[in-house]
Order: structure tokens, then sequence, then C-alpha cells
């Protein structure tokens, strides 16, 4: 029985900046050292990008993983890829990928899966139509009950900053329709149980933001809240006594102590909430990436394993010149071998 975690990393998008932040993350000096991983991916690319990096920018060995040395599930890419260029071949090959690491982990070969950025309308381009790599995560795993968590610990203070999403990706104009009393349930289920099983939070301080501008105004600016929303918050309040439920906060002052506290204010951190419980995306996403746009990770909560994620795209614009940065991509995988560490889970997997 091992007791290593085990995680699986995939590629993304080949003509994205993906193969170069795995291979950043993986340096001798990476978070990497903690856990067994494999790339899915293509070792040819991979030591073709390794080799360019060297060659014809200021890096140096140090500060990449030579692919000659990394674990690596070889999937087939027949068709050339352009770094900045991606197309149906780049798209249906970042899909594949995730497919594979999904199939493999659900066979009990891995314990997570940490997932490299992807191009969603690439994905529609080779014939995948999903919102993003969550849904299908979600789907091939059977599961019905999930979110999307977001998970960044503060450069320069250490606090963690932790934020979930009721809705994700939809239009704004769908949102007060698909918000109803049984998704905000949901989700908060959803984020207590994470913030135990995952983070060790038995009492938790939770913040939830209104839908409208200044939580409605009474009425004034939206009647979501006075509708159902403080009833709906008042009823959560009764069936989680173990929590402090905080709203519903005006989404304009909800973020004011994160932002004091990421950025330096230690006096105000024992008045912050352990997560936030945002309604929309940008809602949620928008001072999340302000805050930590390079140290932020993506989790997936409500699957039968781990899945974090780098919260940044692409980047087709600077694939392949060198420049891109992988705190994130490090901070995915060393949060996905902590929450492993912390669910105390181990399988019969075997060493690669």
């Amino acid at each position: 029985m091992s007791t290593v975690p085990c995680l699986a990393i995939t590629m993304g998008d080949p003509a994205g900046i993906g193969p170069e932040i795995i291979l950043k993350a993986l340096a001798n000096d990476s978070p990497s050292n903690a856990s067994q991983i494999m790339v899915i991916g293509n070792r040819q690319l991979l030591q073709f990008t390794y080799e360019h990096l060297l060659q014809h920018t200021k890096l140096t060995e140090k500060d990449l993983a030579d692919p000659q040395t990394l674990s690596i599930l070889d999937l087939p890419l027949d068709d050339p890829i352009t770094w900045g260029q991606g197309d149906r071949v780049s798209g249906g090959f970042s899909f594949a990928c995730l497919e594979k690491a999904i199939a493999l982990t659900l066979q009990g070969k891995f314990q997570g899966i940490v997932t490299a950025p992807i191009a969603k309308s690439l994905w529609k381009a080779a014939g995948h139509d999903y919102p993003g790599q969550t849904e299908v995560l979600a789907q091939r795993a059977g599961v019905e009950k999930f979110g999307m968590m977001f998970v960044g610990k503060s450069p320069h203070t250490g606090w963690i900053l932790r934020s979930l999403l009721a809705t994700t990706h939809i239009p704004l104009s769908q949102v007060p329709q698909a918000l109803t009393p049984e998704l905000m349930t949901l989700k908060l289920d959803l984020l207590i149980q994470c913030l135990e099983q995952d983070f060790g939070i038995r009492q938790p301080k939770i913040a939830i933001a209104g839908l409208n501008p200044h939580s409605g105004e009474a009425g004034q600016l939206g009647t979501e809240e006075q509708d159902w929303l403080l009833d709906w918050l008042a009823q959560a309040q009764s069936n989680h006594p173990e929590a402090k439920l905080m709203g519903l906060i005006p989404p304009d002052t909800m973020w004011v102590k994160p932002g004091q506290a990421w950025y330096g204010n230690y006096q105000v951190q024992p008045h912050t909430a352990d997560a936030y419980l945002a309604l929309y995306h940008d809602q949620g996403l928008i001072p999340v990436k302000l805050m930590a746009f390079d140290q932020a990770i993506n989790t997936t909560v409500g699957l039968p394993f781990i899945r974090t994620s780098p919260d940044h795209g692409t980047a087709f614009d600077i694939a392949g010149q060198g420049v891109a940065n992988a705190s994130s991509m490090k901070a995915a995988i060393e949060l996905a071998t902590q929450i492993i560490t912390t669910r105390h889970i181990s399988s019969n997997v075997p060493t690669f």
C-alpha cells in the first residue's frame, strides 16, 4: 500500500504554455518531490520544449525538469503543433489527455489529477462541447453534486483565500434563474464538507454574498434577497449550527477584508472568513484573480478524487518564450498533495 500521493498531470493545450509550466513546476526544487507524478501528454513535444527553452531563452537546466527523468504516459500527436496557434488538433489532444487521466484515476492508478490549461473553444472545434474541464470530470466520475473552488495563499502574509462559486460558466442573464434554494444548499454543503475534509476546519466562518448591488437595498435594487435568499440563509444557519454564516454581504464590500488580509494587514486576519461563497462567476473570480492571479488554484469539490488546476488560461500569446509563470502550477501540485495527505488516502498504486 503506497502512502505517497500519486498524481497525474495533464499537458493541457500543447499550443499553449502547458508544456512549459509543467517542466518548470517539476524542476528539482518543486513541491512535486513529495508525490509520485506521471505526465499525461506527448514525450516528443515535452523534449522539444525542453531543448528549445534551453537554447533560445535565458532558462537553464536548473529551471526545467529534464523529460528524460519524468514518468510520461505518451499519447500520439501526429499533426504538427505551432505554439500560439491552437486549433482543433491541439484542442482534441488536450481533451484526450484529460480523458486518459480520468480513466486511469477511476481505475485507482492515481489519487488526484492536476490539469494544465485548455481552450474551451478549441475543444468545441474538435467536437467536444463542454463548458470546461470541471464538467467533464464530474460527468466521467458520475457526480451530480460538485463545485468550483479557488484557493490561494498570500505570499505577503500567508493568509489563505478560499472562494466557492454557486454558479459557474453560464451567461449573467441566466444567473437569477439558476440560483435556487436547492442549489445554494448543495453548494454550501459541499463547501462545509470540503473545509472539514480537506483543510481540517470543523467550525468554519463562511461569508455569503448577496446577488444584487448592496444586497438589494431592501428590495430597491433587486428582490431576490427579500424574496428568498434571506430566508434560505436563516434556514441554512439552523441546519449548520457548527458553522458561522455571515451574510448576505453586499458584493462590493465582501472582498475588502480579504484584500487587506492578502496584502499585509495582519490585524484584520482574525476577522476574515475561512471561505467565501460567491453567487456567480465574476463576483467570485474578479477579486480572486486581482489578488492571487499567479498563486490561485482551481479545485473541484465533490469528486471521488482530487482535482486541482492553475487559475489561468493557455496564454497562447507567450507560448514557447520561456516567460510563463509556473507559480500556480506548482501551487496546484502542492495543494493536491496536501489534500491527499489530509484525507489519509492510500491505495495500491504502482511505483512508476
